[in-house]
């Protein structure tokens, strides 16, 4: 097969991370005589500095001209902690996200057996947690008409039918290939907007008789995956909501540098980890490559090559095992390996293979 991947490394430890995924694909394309071509392209704040805009139009005809996206992370603590910033790197996010039509962001959360101590959560509760979060991701109140002054803001969570469907949609035909199970998650004693999603979630629950689905609001959503992330097996939720809970169920696995996430819509789809750009420690050395690895993993896959994806998987999995880890996971008193010394170590396993 012959891919075209825009590759858009971001701010922070986007760069680091993102050269073990690119090798981890070089490796994969080789092993499996595919044809990968690399399109590198400026995002977030590294974009700003050197052209004033946090996604510039070259770098959407990149995105759009390309089969796939590796994204890796934006953000810099300079427009952090400016509240008066005009132009902001996370602004480069939405757009790709909207330019690109990116209304379902896919976020697997799963445990790994030999991590489950990391998570925050005791072992009975979390092991073999293994859910996906899907979250709508270009309307809400991301997107709503927006005002402030200094006595008065507001910002507008509308929805529409349209977006309501498209996004359950993708999450009943997750539910169908997964174990069948289904959450809606709102506020529909409280917002319109929820009432909208719980009303067209229940017309669409008679297309899909084989799927269980059930309704929670997200308050109790949020308390549930901390309690019980073993109930859950396809989450769907709106735009705020899912950012939220999202960055919660990251954090079951023991490290937001575990899990990868794919954003696909009516264009080009886009794979990152879910983790944050973590600017003091770039050029550190130690952030976990691992996220960005298995979105790579993902990427495959969304192109049916499940034996790559698989294959990534298997890898990483070994790289955990033999406890091949950054600091952040790693064994007490085990050895130390850096973003580099990961990547490499799954490179060349994948090669031996």
């Amino acid at each position: 097969m012959k891919l075209k991947i825009a590759v858009l490394p971001g701010d922070g430890i986007g760069p680091e991370i993102m050269k073990q995924g690119v090798a981890v694909v070089n490796a994969i394309a080789d092993k499996f005589n595919h044809e990968v071509e690399f399109v590198y392209a400026l995002c977030g704040a590294d974009a700003i500095d050197k052209v004033g805009t946090p996604f510039p139009d070259d770098t959407f005809t990149a995105c759009r001209n390309a089969d796939a996206v590796l994204f890796a992370a934006v953000g810099d603590p300079k427009y952090d902690n400016n509240p008066t910033a005009k132009v902001r790197p996370e602004q480069g996010l939405l757009a790709m996200r909207k330019k690109l039509g990116l209304f379902a962001n896919i976020r697997p959360v799963q445990t790994f057996k030999c991590l489950v101590h990391k998570s925050p959560l005791k072992d009975e509760i979390v092991s073999g947690a293994d859910f996906i979060c899907i979250r709508e991701l270009t309307g809400g109140m991301y997107f709503g008409e927006k005002y402030q002054d200094d006595d008065k803001a507001y910002d507008t969570n509308m929805y529409t039918r349209p977006e309501v469907e498209r996004i359950l949609k993708v999450a009943f035909e997750y539910a169908m290939r997964r174990r069948k199970h289904l959450t809606v998650v709102d506020k529909a004693n409280v917002l319109a907007s929820s009432r909208l999603w719980r009303q067209v979630a229940k017309e669409m629950e008679t297309s899909y008789p084989e799927v269980t689905t059930d309704y929670m609001f997200v308050d109790n959503a949020a308390m549930r995956m901390l309690v019980e992330p073993t109930f859950f097996d396809v989450m769907v939720t709106e735009n705020t909501f899912g950012d939220i809970l999202t960055d919660e169920g990251s954090c079951i696995s023991g490290s937001m540098g575990l899990l990868p996430s794919a954003s696909t819509g009516e264009s080009t789809p886009v794979f990152e980890p879910v983790h944050g750009s973590w600017p003091q420690a770039a050029g550190k050395n130690i952030a976990n490559p691992l996220a960005q690895i298995l979105s790579a993993a993902m990427m495959f896959e969304y192109f049916g090559l499940k034996e790559e994806g698989s294959l990534i998987r298997k890898a990483v999995d070994a790289s955990l095992d033999a406890c091949v880890r950054t600091p952040e996971i790693q064994v007490e008193g085990g050895a130390v390996y850096g973003t580099r010394e990961v990547g490499q170590w799954i490179v060349d396993y994948l090669q031996r293979l």
